[in-house]
Parts: C-alpha cells; sequence; structure tokens
C-alpha cells in the first residue's frame, strides 16, 4: 500500500507544488527516521522523484538528496532528457549534490545510472561541455592540456588503449583521486576511467558519436547549396497591375 505521504507528495508535484512535496516527504523522516524515507521512495514515481531533485543540490540541500539511493536515483535521473536542458545545468546539479554527497560511494551511483537504459547517455550529457578533456584524460591520464602526462600507453592503438581501460594491470592512476577531488566532472571521471572503466569506455564513444554526427551535419550545412529565389509567375505578374 502506498504511503499516505507519498500520495500527499505525489498529488503537490501534479499541481507544481515541489517545495510542499519535498516537504511532504521529509516529513516522513521526522516522524518515521531516515530508513522509512528510503524504503518509501522505492514506491514514489521516478519521475515525480525527479521533479524534486531538480529544484534541489548542493546550493539547496533537501533530505531527499541525502537519502536516496543510488537504483532509486538512477531510475528518476534517467528521465532528465525529456526536459531537453540544452546546458545540462540541472542534471549536473542533481549529479553532484548526490553523488558526491558526504557517505556516499560515487562509483556505485555511476553504476547503477548506467545499468538502466539510457543511462549512459544521461553521462554523455554530463560530459558533453568536457568530451575535449575526457579524451585528453583518456590519452595521457590528466586533465591540463599543457601538463605532463603519462606516456606509458603512448605506442599503443586507439582501440588497444580502448582495451586497456580494463585491464588492471594497465594504466595505474596517474592522478590521485585528491589531485581531482572537485566534486563535479573531473572526479567524475576519474571515477569512471578508474573504478567504472567498461562505462567510461561507453561513455566515450558515444561523446565521439555525438561528435561526428555535429561535424557531419556541419558539412551538409556547409556544402548544401543556396536556396532558389521564388520565381514571380504570370499571376503575380496580373495582380501587380
Amino acid at each position: 500500500m502506498t504511503h499516505p505521504v507519498l500520495a500527499r507528495a505525489e498529488k503537490l508535484v501534479r499541481v507544481g507544488d515541489i517545495v510542499g512535496a519535498e516537504a511532504a516527504l521529509v516529513s516522513l523522516v521526522e516522524t518515521e527516521g531516515d530508513q522509512a524515507l528510503v524504503l518509501a521512495l522505492d514506491d514514489f514515481p521516478a519521475k515525480d522523484l525527479l521533479a524534486v531533485l531538480r529544484d534541489f543540490d548542493a546550493a539547496r540541500e533537501s533530505v531527499v538528496n541525502l537519502l536516496v539511493s543510488p537504483e532509486q536515483f538512477a531510475r528518476a535521473i534517467v528521465l532528465e532528457r525529456r526536459y531537453g536542458d540544452i546546458g545540462h545545468e540541472r542534471l549536473h546539479g542533481m549529479i553532484n549534490s548526490v553523488i558526491f554527497r558526504a557517505g556516499a560511494d560515487a562509483g556505485e551511483f555511476l553504476a547503477a545510472i548506467a545499468e538502466v537504459e539510457g543511462g549512459s547517455d544521461v553521462l554523455a550529457d554530463y560530459l558533453h561541455e568536457r568530451a575535449e578533456n575526457l579524451e585528453h584524460f583518456f590519452r595521457s591520464g590528466v586533465f591540463d592540456f599543457f601538463a605532463d602526462g603519462d606516456d606509458s600507453l603512448d605506442d599503443l592503438t586507439d582501440d588497444e588503449r580502448l582495451d586497456a581501460l580494463s585491464d588492471e594491470n594497465i594504466g595505474a592512476p596517474f592522478l590521485s583521486h585528491s589531485e581531482v577531488s572537485d566534486h563535479d566532472w573531473m572526479e567524475l571521471a576519474w571515477t569512471l576511467r578508474y573504478q567504472q572503466p567498461e562505462i567510461f569506455r561507453e561513455v566515450l564513444l558515444i561523446l565521439r558519436a555525438r561528435a561526428r554526427a555535429e561535424e557531419h551535419q556541419q558539412a551538409v550545412a556547409a556544402t548544401a547549396p543556396p536556396a532558389a529565389r521564388p520565381a514571380f509567375g504570370d499571376a503575380d505578374e496580373e495582380s501587380a497591375l
């Protein structure tokens, strides 16, 4: 049976009162404890959970962000693509506030996201603006374009480098976790590469495919013949008279 608090929160989301919905969920923690909310969120619609999560981030924290499980978060965050947020600002805020919260295992959250259909695309959305940085990190092990990187894999082809991502005996971290602990895209990219290498590979390939598609569209647009000027027929001439 759905908890009465969840029913109330769902109704508040429907009418656009996200703050009220969040308060309703938090009231469950206040009366029954943290675990009660964690269990209840299993029955809370993913789209409604996303609506609440979108209103809160690291700058405006919510108990929901602090307690949502990796699986619950994954089911909700994959729906973010429906909003068509080109800059992905809300996506960044939600992911950063949840997977880098105190005591959380970022790798566990990333694995849960990737397991859901469309999850890798969401991670690619998150890193879209940093595609060049991700490529540089993949090749050199560092994010700084002007810093000395790891040259131990210089002799490998691109395919061999991709395969080496999952080889525990190759490509140890060149940067330590403490050096990238920004609770943002660098830490997420580092965590993917060294804790979830298969997901890192998939996200990298998605970003490459998108880049190729964009280049193709630009090339087609650049070579397209100019639009023909409309011809003026006899009807137009007669109407002018």
